[in-house]
């Protein structure tokens, strides 16, 4: 069992790692980086070289490695617009995801809106196109199978470009970190994630604590899908998903399951204690981080990154017909 002081030490260290502490805007006029200088020298940072891709491989999909050290080959595009679902920050060019992670946003969309649960999902970050580390944002998020969905329920309209670049979303901690902001928070918030939590595809769910103090108290005697839930820095307007290795990635690396109950005692206490609460926040996921090597990933990552782009009328990601 990890003590307080370890668990403390990762927090630390995926804190600084992460960079999601705060909500950064898009922008209306992305522009594509830099050719690098020495793009084959062992030392060039992976996040460098897998940044630099903006469109997927050709071929089937499938996972390699772990969900913060790993990459993605085949990836498909989550289509910015649906029927219950649009697509947020679209200049960063991360609504892609393994098929699986797809489907399941599309399913937990309809299903949430049929129900009266949550009206549609703005989703935030998935992976690159490529999977692999990123230059900016998230230390996860490498395989196509995490996703974050705000705590903003989807309008009944389209929004603009712009609005999908600045608007912000909405935040549900009070501001003290100790409980959820009780003029926010909703009981569809805690329905869209119960929902997510229970489908089986479904590995992990990172909230922040007070959130996930909420989901505790709300629910009642059904309370196996709380296993999944776990408090993490951050994750105050947004939820993350993360889905199991699907069967055709031999390759994945899984996360071993959460375990320990429904996560509502003791450990949930100690995201409260002054230790915790007095971390200050991490750099926002515009700060750019240095990067590790090639080298640290998975060897099949190589292939994955020097392979042949899908065909361009094949990969588009839908960022079309949106005005300013």
């Amino acid at each position: 069992m990890r003590t307080p002081a370890s668990i403390l030490a990762i927090i630390l260290l995926f804190a600084a790692a992460s960079g999601a502490a705060a909500q950064d805007k898009g922008t209306l006029n992305p522009q594509p980086l830099p050719p690098l200088a020495h793009p084959d020298d062992p030392k060039t940072p992976a996040n460098q070289l897998f940044g630099r891709k903006t469109v997927p491989t050709a071929g089937p999909s499938h996972v390699v490695g772990f969900y913060a050290g790993g990459c993605l080959a085949g990836a498909e595009a989550l289509p910015i617009n649906g029927p219950t679902w649009q697509v947020m920050r679209l200049s960063r060019n991360r609504n892609w995801g393994h098929p699986r992670l797809i489907h399941f946003l599309e399913n937990l969309s309809a299903k949430a809106a049929k129900t009266g649960t949550w009206p549609g999902l703005l989703v935030g970050d998935m992976s690159q196109p490529r999977g692999g580390p990123m230059i900016t944002g998230h230390a996860s998020h490498q395989v196509g199978l995490d996703a974050d969905i705000w705590l903003s329920p989807m309008p009944p309209r389209k929004l603009s470009r712009i609005e999908r670049e600045e608007r912000l979303a909405t935040v549900v901690v009070a501001d003290d970190r100790k409980d959820v902001n009780l003029k926010v928070w909703t009981h569809g918030h805690f329905g869209i994630i119960k929902a997510a939590a229970q489908d089986p595809l479904v590995q992990r769910i990172f909230v922040n604590a007070a959130i996930k103090k909420a989901l505790c108290r709300e629910a009642g005697g059904d309370r196996a899908w709380l296993e999944k839930v776990r408090p993490w820095l951050g994750h105050d307007y947004h939820f993350h998903v993360r889905l199991q290795c699907p069967p055709d990635s031999p390759e994945c690396k899984p996360q071993p399951p959460a375990g320990g109950g429904d996560g509502c005692g003791k450990a949930l206490n100690y995201w409260f204690t002054d230790a915790v609460l007095r971390l200050k926040p991490s750099p926002g996921p515009g700060v750019p981080k240095p990067g590790k090597p090639l080298s640290s990933l998975p060897p099949a990552c190589r292939a994955v990154l020097t392979a042949p782009d899908i065909h361009a009328s094949n990969s588009a990601s839908g960022h079309h017909g949106l005005t300013h």
